[in-house]
């Protein structure tokens, strides 16, 4: 559900149209039967052939967009090895990281996930396998299921010039396989600041499991998930709220 206690800065108009288109895709599955994205369905794709160099760190991030940040941060709490999911926004200017001002899809950000997780158990190329299997469709310009502009493009923000180096390359295997039937436009946008999103945005996707819009666009993800990728696949998720609580 939706706290009563939400911020000021909270967009009921953008918020009430997700809740409707929800609600409106729910009610048509004939319509939903003849035209399944891959996000909905999920796609195995190819691991990629170069990945970032193994260190003893114990954690590294990753930076990416794909859509609205629920599903996204809701698929990376359910991966092995993921020690933070936190929602939030990335290519814009600090001064305007905020969901009202980036809602209007002018500010340059799109709404991003930074994934903390622990290199001995998951590698950054295995990040972005499950980034392009299941948690949204690559092929869709500035647009992921029912939302539309330049805030729910799909992007790679790398922290280092080996990850934007690996990114590319993985994107150039996957078009060179013809993995999808429409090239990828996932941008890689190097040197952008990860800002974090209001509070109420983390863990929703948790915390709201019968919000419509969760439970067309989002929990597919997710099973697609334990599908696909049993081995990287957890059952209790790893939330923003506990990692906080720990710290």
């Amino acid at each position: 559900m939706i706290h009563a206690d939400a911020p000021a800065c909270w967009k009921p108009s953008r918020t009430l149209r997700r809740l409707a288109l929800g609600l409106a895709l729910l009610t048509a599955p004939c319509v939903l039967a003849a035209a399944p994205s891959i996000a909905q369905e999920g796609i195995v794709v190819p691991a990629p052939a170069r990945d970032v160099a193994a260190r003893p760190a114990r954690t590294e991030v990753a930076v990416v967009a794909g859509g609205c940040f629920w599903g996204v941060q809701g698929v990376f709490q359910h991966v092995e090895g993921v020690a933070n999911a936190v929602s939030g926004y990335a290519g814009g200017d600090k001064r305007t990281a905020h969901y009202q001002q980036v809602g209007g899809g002018d500010t340059g950000h799109a709404e991003a996930v930074e994934i903390t997780y622990d290199p001995s158990k998951i590698s950054y190329g295995r990040i972005l396998q499950i980034f392009f299997s299941v948690s949204h469709d690559p092929t869709q310009l500035n647009r992921q299921g029912p939302d539309t502009g330049s805030q729910y493009r799909t992007a790679i923000f790398p922290r280092s010039a080996e990850q934007a180096e690996v990114a590319k390359a993985y994107i150039a295997q996957l078009d060179g396989a013809h993995v999808y039937k429409s090239p990828i436009v996932t941008r890689i946008e190097p040197d952008r600041p990860f800002y974090r999103a209001e509070d109420y945005h983390q863990d929703f996707l948790t915390l709201n499991p019968t919000y419509p819009y969760i439970v067309y666009n989002d929990l597919p993800k997710v099973e697609n998930l334990r599908r696909l990728f049993p081995d990287r696949y957890r059952g209790q998720p790893v939330l923003v709220s506990k990692a906080q609580a720990t710290n």
